[in-house]
């Protein structure tokens, strides 16, 4: 979903954009500019998307370890880190499955304007 999509929604709930939401949205656009770049012969967007995935999954752990000093006192601590991301992901993803649904028509029109012409 692009920091568009987000603005339409968020208009929609009268939920002001500040500055800290604007940048939160342009880094999520970025990383999907990222991702949707892979796509092509060699990648499809199943595999584009384990990859991004995999690296979210990569990243959270780096930023979870911030902090702690042994790698003992950081294990033991694995379950909270798990349940803290599961929870964060499960909302988000859907939170963005509620808006895709909503704006379905929209959103698949959109994508069918993003593929490369053959």
């Amino acid at each position: 979903m692009s920091q568009d999509n987000i603005k339409d929604q968020n208009a929609d709930a009268n939920i002001e954009i500040t500055p800290e939401m604007q940048a939160f949205y342009q880094r999520a656009d970025a990383i999907i500019g990222i991702a949707n770049s892979q796509l092509g012969p060699e990648a499809h967007s199943g595999q584009v998307g384990a990859s991004l995935l995999y690296a979210a999954a990569r990243y959270s752990a780096s930023v979870a370890s911030i902090g702690f000093v042994k790698g003992d006192d950081f294990a033991k601590e694995k379950d909270d880190i798990v349940e803290f991301y599961v929870k964060q992901y499960r909302q988000m993803l859907s939170d963005n499955l509620t808006d895709y649904a909503q704006n379905f028509d929209k959103y698949v029109q959109l994508n069918q304007d993003d593929k490369p012409a053959e």
